[in-house]
């Protein structure tokens, strides 16, 4: 018996060893494959400023520009790549957005132009001096935001394959934590892969393993080969938590901190300073200011143009429920929008009456065009006539029915904060694949669609509006592939 016993202690070292090597070994793997990436990216935008360097001295004699000194033309992709190493464009970031990165594309470019124009201006007395630099940051844009786009689907690609994810550590095993580790494990492209807790007293039903305390923390990075920590909220006391950050900067392991009060930290941040202690300021859209009137008179103007031109579309839709379901063709339904307003939302048919005596569920009531008509948002379409109306806007939560809206105001954290704007027809929850195809009334997505809407409108801006405006038709080709 004892030499069973010692023979299975023998062999579960040696699994241990074996697992930890073949830990050790994907994470050594993980960081060549991140080391590449960032090398790939930095000779992407060589080659296309580059390239944009050479195009603008050959074609500018047939755009009728007389030829920049070759020195000027070398100097804006020496310049856009400064900007982009400076703003951290070659450093690992968390989750992508190939529409943010395009932005930071545009400016970069644009500073840069306006560098060595300001520099050319100063120095000497060309002529065509705008014209010139014009012409090579809009190549030069092009170029690199072609490029940029291509590595963004190989390196979305990469995250999705877990190839470029940092094991992560959180601190603390309580609620917050929790929700950070599930949050993670749903989105591994983010590039951050959660491998356990440190918490000296955790919650019983953690989602992943508590690896230890945190006298803990050095051994924990050390054996797992921790390259990133997020701490969350601990029972640990605040000394030991200013701890926690300062071992993680001084072995070179990234931290986030998720604050106090997260709820209420927004995007727009200023940050003063009291002495050594800093006063964040958060500076959230004023849902009753008049950015925001000015895009719901816009969203009016919007919906009628929409209307003029889908106007057939819609035809031929109502004319297929017609014949399919016959009358009525427009389903009318009582919904909650912005302050608790009850409005009637407007939507074509997609499925038969209910029948008593065949007892079909709502899924067997809805019909093949029904069916095509959801998968497309077709169905959707009448809906710009309630933002015609101001019932809603084109952009926004979506609205629920009244007595569901009750049972969720009391059972669903923040769920009637989202009612301080008016309800869209898409919105920041829908473009990210939260609350369609899904359970929709389960509790866990139902918050989830509420933290994202939240964020909407403590966040808004135009740019947000034109981001998700871009990213429906993309979300709605992924929703009809399912």
């Amino acid at each position: 018996m004892a030499v069973d016993q010692l023979t299975e202690l023998v062999e579960s070292s040696a699994l241990a060893r074996t697992s930890l090597l073949g830990g050790e070994a994907q994470a050594a793997s993980t960081r060549r494959s991140r080391r590449r990436w960032s090398a790939s990216t930095f000779v992407v935008d060589l080659v296309t400023t580059t390239v944009a360097a050479g195009l603008t001295l050959l074609l500018a004699p047939d755009m009728g520009i007389a030829r920049s000194p070759v020195a000027w033309v070398a100097a804006l992709p020496l310049i856009v790549l400064a900007v982009f190493r400076l703003r951290g464009s070659y450093a690992l970031r968390l989750g992508t957005s190939l529409l943010d990165d395009l932005r930071l594309v545009l400016a970069a470019t644009a500073i840069s132009a306006m560098a060595v124009i300001s520099l050319r201006v100063a120095t000497s007395n060309e002529a065509y001096v705008a014209a010139q630099e014009i012409w090579q940051w809009i190549l030069t844009a092009g170029l690199v935001g072609i490029g940029r786009a291509t590595l963004f689907v190989r390196e979305d690609r990469l995250r999705r394959a877990g190839q470029l994810n940092r094991p992560t550590l959180i601190i603390g095993a309580g609620t917050v934590g929790n929700l950070v580790a599930k949050r993670l494990l749903n989105r591994p492209e983010l590039g951050l892969k959660p491998i356990g807790f440190l918490d000296k007293e955790p919650l019983a039903d953690g989602a992943l393993p508590v690896l230890g305390a945190s006298w803990d923390l050095e051994r924990v990075i050390e054996e797992y080969g921790v390259e990133h920590v997020i701490v969350t909220f601990s029972t640990a006391p605040h000394h030991v938590m200013l701890r926690i950050a300062r071992t993680c900067e001084e072995l070179r392991v990234g931290v986030h901190l998720v604050p106090r009060l997260f709820e209420s930290v927004t995007d727009r941040l200023t940050v003063d300073h009291l002495g050594g202690l800093p006063l964040i300021s958060m500076h959230r859209s004023d849902p009753k200011g008049w950015q925001v009137a000015l895009k719901y008179v816009t969203d009016r103007v919007l919906a009628a143009v929409l209307l003029v031109v889908c106007a057939p579309v819609l035809l031929l839709a109502a004319l297929a429920v017609l014949l399919t379901m016959g009358r009525p063709v427009v389903y009318a339904q009582p919904r909650v929008g912005r302050d608790g307003r009850r409005f009637t939302l407007l939507k074509l048919r997609s499925m038969r009456p209910a029948d008593d005596e065949a007892e079909l569920s709502d899924e067997e009531r809805v019909t093949r065009i029904g069916r095509f008509l959801r998968k497309t948002a077709l169905d959707e379409l009448p809906q710009l006539v309630n933002v015609v109306r101001g019932e809603m806007s084109l952009i926004g939560p979506r609205p629920e029915r009244p007595e569901l809206v009750d049972v969720f105001e009391r059972e669903v954290y923040r769920y009637d904060a989202r009612h301080r704007v008016k309800s869209g027809i898409t919105g920041w929850a829908q473009v990210h694949g939260i609350g369609r195809g899904e359970q929709r009334f389960a509790h866990t997505a139902l918050a989830d669609r509420v933290e994202w809407d939240n964020y909407y409108i403590e966040n808004w801006s135009p740019w947000l509006d034109f981001k998700i405006a871009l990213l429906t038709p993309l979300a709605l080709i992924r929703f009809t592939q399912r």
